[in-house]
């Protein structure tokens, strides 16, 4: 099962390479930005709500990964999230989204905190960096954002779900709850001892979810994290894990169960 996963994750490196957006609705704007952590430049898309320029309030923030899957088939590599095609329904609890590119060939050493001995990466920490450091106080400045952390969400998937994990994990005082969506825990079974090591706020609040298709590794690697963050004194109220019997690794399951993510999040 791992292999097949990692060769499905390797295709998405390859495939996945950003071309113009061709994005019809005319929230979700794309701005570069110097990642010198990473010592490239990272392209972001930003999805404002149907509000935002006539409400003069501040908004949520969700940060997620591998935009170019997030707002349009055409960047995708197997569908996309429809993420704003969701958020356009809303109309109370709006957020900002903050889409960031992969790193296409990059994409595995950048999402990755831990070196993994056959497949490589583990910079993770340098593209955190990037987040925490970089970008946040340029999207803090510019935008009208709730800078605080009850108000900052991370979230991701597959080796997005890995690197979403370990964010609020690292930086508790940055990012207060999180997304995490067919996380590839087994990649990097260091996650598990980070886990076990860290200090996690009781205000946390973690959701997660993993299609019951995407094989026996997948499954008991999510019970294994919610069962540790359970026994570090997580309460179960401040988790949701959800298994969908006959959900598969792709974007179709996560395009399908993010607005009931969004929804418990951001309660």
């Amino acid at each position: 099962m791992k292999r097949n996963l990692f060769y499905t994750l390797f295709a998405l490196i390859l495939t996945l390479k950003s071309t113009s957006q061709n994005i019809d609705n005319h929230k979700v704007k794309t701005f570069t930005i110097e990642a010198t952590q990473l010592d490239t430049t990272k392209t972001i898309w930003v999805y404002l709500p149907k509000s935002y320029k006539t409400s003069g309030k501040d908004y949520p923030v969700f940060y997620m990964h591998d935009a170019q899957n997030l707002f349009d088939e055409k960047t995708s590599y197997a569908g996309e999230w429809k993420v704003d095609e969701f958020l356009n329904t809303v109309n109370e609890n709006e957020i900002i989204v903050i889409g960031i590119e992969h790193g296409n060939e990059k994409r595995l050493e950048e999402l990755t905190p831990f070196p993994n001995t056959k497949y490589g990466g583990g910079k993770g920490d340098l593209y955190l960096d990037f987040i925490v450091n970089t970008l946040k106080p340029h999207i803090d400045s510019t935008y009208n954002v709730k800078t605080d952390v009850k108000n900052t969400t991370i979230f991701g998937s597959s080796l997005g779900g890995l690197i979403s994990l370990y964010a609020i994990l690292k930086y508790p005082n940055t990012f207060g709850n999180v997304g995490v969506f067919s996380p590839s825990f087994w990649i990097n079974e260091n996650i598990y001892e980070f886990a076990y090591n860290s200090t996690i706020s009781k205000k946390a609040k973690f959701y997660f979810l993993v299609g019951g298709k995407e094989g026996l590794d997948m499954v008991e690697g999510q019970k294994r994290m919610v069962n540790l963050l359970r026994s570090k004194g997580v309460k179960k109220k401040r988790i949701v894990s959800e298994i969908i019997e006959f959900g598969e690794h792709n974007e179709t399951l996560w395009s399908t169960f993010f607005p009931e993510a969004y929804k418990w999040l951001i309660d």
